[in-house]
């Protein structure tokens, strides 16, 4: 039965023969057996082993045959046995690579699973990023929809005081009215009862009067005539009073003249011309009330005290500031000095500390002041220098926006007056002079004349601040009006010291060094702005606490603002990101 695992052979023996035609006797029973379905019993399986039995019986190799049968069955079995154990180990085998392929299954699901708690916390981060920008996006509305409502009730309040004030003046008219009305009444009944009266007492009072008059008239007449007949008639009164009235004319224009030159004089020693905004230059009045300002005045100081610059510019500031304290040393004149760049760069800051370490005085107007002036406005620029030229020490003479009206004389919008100012700001800055130096500054130095060109002696050009000086810049004001902010006094009666600000550990240095890094194109006056900004956002909230929540917030309003003032001024969207 286990021939045909390894397919038909040849019979060897007559046994094997025997079996063989046992199996064709198999396939006619099978025959047989299918006549017989019907029945229910099938008798060709004994009819076949009877047959096989006589046909082993009848055979001389009966058992020969069986032998071999037996020997063939054992090496069949062992034979399956071995196939057994190959299936076995095949199965063994099927398991291990099932459990294998179930390890990189489970691998590949943990590696999912990791992938998909990665990608959900980066999820949840960024929602709540977006909460919490959102919630600051939604305190800012509010703050604004409160500032809004303060406003509407503030202007509502007002529309009301005004309305009151409106009625109640409409009250007091109408109430004046009444009473006027009223009084009239009564006068024009009273006037109409002594109107007889009146008329009788009036035409007597302009008769009394008429005579009166003629008799002054024809009284003044002969006296003035008597007067005149015996002045003519005597020489010696003529000439008196010749002279009396020439000494008295003279008296008076003498007096004028004397009154105006010594006006001048003290205008120009003690008084301030009315162009000049400010200045170190202490007045009488001021060394009156303040003398101890007299013991300040002199003292000097340090150039680019307090003024942040990169290092080359630096230098070459160091030297211009040498040079002038030699100069004024040494008597000798004076080079006038151009200072041009962006806004808020420190330009007044410097001129100032050239003044203090040269030891002059400084004084400053501005060349908006000017053209307002008019025809005066010469006589206003006389003014200024005819003050500088009394000074001991000297001054240092600071024209801030002095392309104002310091511009080319070709342009048509220039009118006459501030034409004629300009005449005479060159008239009296044509020679060089150890009295005054003159620093302009100037946001467009293009515009100047060519005449006041020739009178800049140096340039030197401010820019805005790089990282390494913004930085120190932020690093200086955050001690000012964050760190030390305590230490500042305030405008009380006793100067009480403010409240002290609390910084929290998230505004470190790495934080100042990266805003820093972010307000690339900010000058330093935006810098200080900028602190003095986020100072008032501490002393905003219940404690003066400042957070890093609270930096990145004004940080955010003045660079939008900033950019929107550039787009202003048609420079363009600057390359400011805001970043978090």
């Amino acid at each position: 039965m286990f021939d045909g695992l390894f397919g038909p052979r040849k019979p060897s023996t007559p046994g094997e023969a025997a079996l063989q035609a046992a199996g064709g006797d198999a396939k006619k029973a099978k025959n047989e057996q299918e006549k017989y379905q019907g029945s229910g019993f099938d008798p060709t399986g004994l009819e076949r082993a009877a047959k096989a039995a006589k046909v082993l019986d009848k055979s001389p190799n009966a058992k020969a045959a069986l032998e071999v049968i037996r020997e063939q069955e054992r090496s069949k079995q062992m034979e399956y046995k071995t196939q057994m154990t190959q299936y076995e180990a095949h199965m063994e085998h099927t398991k291990l690579e099932k459990v294998g392929l179930e390890a990189d299954e489970a691998r590949k699901t943990l590696q999912s699973q990791t992938e998909h708690a990665k990608h959900k916390a980066q999820y949840q981060d960024e929602l709540e990023r977006k909460r919490y920008v959102d919630k600051l996006q939604a305190q800012q509305q509010l703050h604004e929809r409160e500032l809004k409502r303060q406003e509407e009730l503030m202007q509502r309040q007002e529309e009301m005081r005004r309305k009151n004030i409106a009625y109640e003046a409409e009250l007091r008219q109408q109430t004046e009215m009444k009473r006027v009305e009223e009084e009239t009444k009564g006068r024009i009944k009273q006037e109409r009862k002594n109107h007889d009266l009146r008329l009788e007492q009036a035409r007597i009072e302009a008769e009394e009067q008429r005579q009166t008059v003629l008799e002054g008239i024809k009284l003044a007449g002969e006296t003035f005539g008597a007067g005149v007949r015996g002045f003519l008639s005597d020489k010696d009164r003529m000439l008196a009073a010749v002279g009396t009235v020439s000494a008295i004319a003279a008296g008076v224009y003498t007096a004028k003249v004397g009154t105006s030159v010594a006006g001048r004089y003290i205008e120009a020693r003690l008084g301030k011309p009315s162009l000049i905004r400010e200045t170190s230059r202490i007045s009488l009045t001021q060394s009156i009330r303040r003398p101890w300002t007299l013991l300040q005045s002199g003292k000097k100081g340090d150039a680019l005290a307090g003024v942040v610059l990169e290092k080359d510019l630096s230098e070459r500031l160091s030297r211009v500031a040498t040079s002038t304290a030699n100069t004024k040393r040494n008597k000798a004149p004076f080079r006038h000095l151009l200072l041009y760049g962006p806004p808020g760069t420190g330009k007044t800051l410097f001129a100032k500390g050239l003044a203090k370490h040269s030891g002059l005085e400084y004084a400053i107007l501005t060349g908006g002041d000017v053209a307002p002036l008019g025809r005066d406005a010469v006589t206003e620029i006389h003014k200024v220098f005819d003050w500088a030229q009394t000074s001991r020490r000297g001054v240092l003479l600071f024209i801030d926006e002095s392309d104002a009206f310091l511009r080319k004389r070709a342009t048509q919008q220039m009118s006459e007056d501030l034409r004629n100012a300009l005449n005479a700001f060159l008239y009296r800055t044509g020679e060089p002079t150890d009295k005054f130096m003159i620093v302009f500054a100037s946001n467009q130095p293009e515009q100047f004349d060519w005449a006041i060109n020739d009178r800049i002696d140096d340039l030197v050009e401010f820019k805005l601040p790089e990282y390494d000086e913004r930085l120190q810049i932020l690093n200086m004001y955050m001690d000012k009006y964050l760190r030390n902010s305590h230490l500042q006094k305030t405008g009380s009666l006793f100067g009480r010291a403010a409240k002290r600000i609390v910084l929290d550990n998230t505004v470190d240095e790495a934080l100042i060094a990266e805003v820093a890094h972010r307000i690339e194109g900010f000058s330093g006056r935006e810098i200080a702005k900028l602190a003095i900004a986020w100072q008032a956002s501490a002393y905003g909230s219940t404690e003066p606490d400042f957070t890093r929540e609270l930096l990145e917030l004004v940080l955010a309003n003045h660079m939008e603002q900033k950019q929107q003032k550039q787009l202003w001024h048609g420079i363009g969207a600057p390359q400011l990101q805001y970043k978090k």
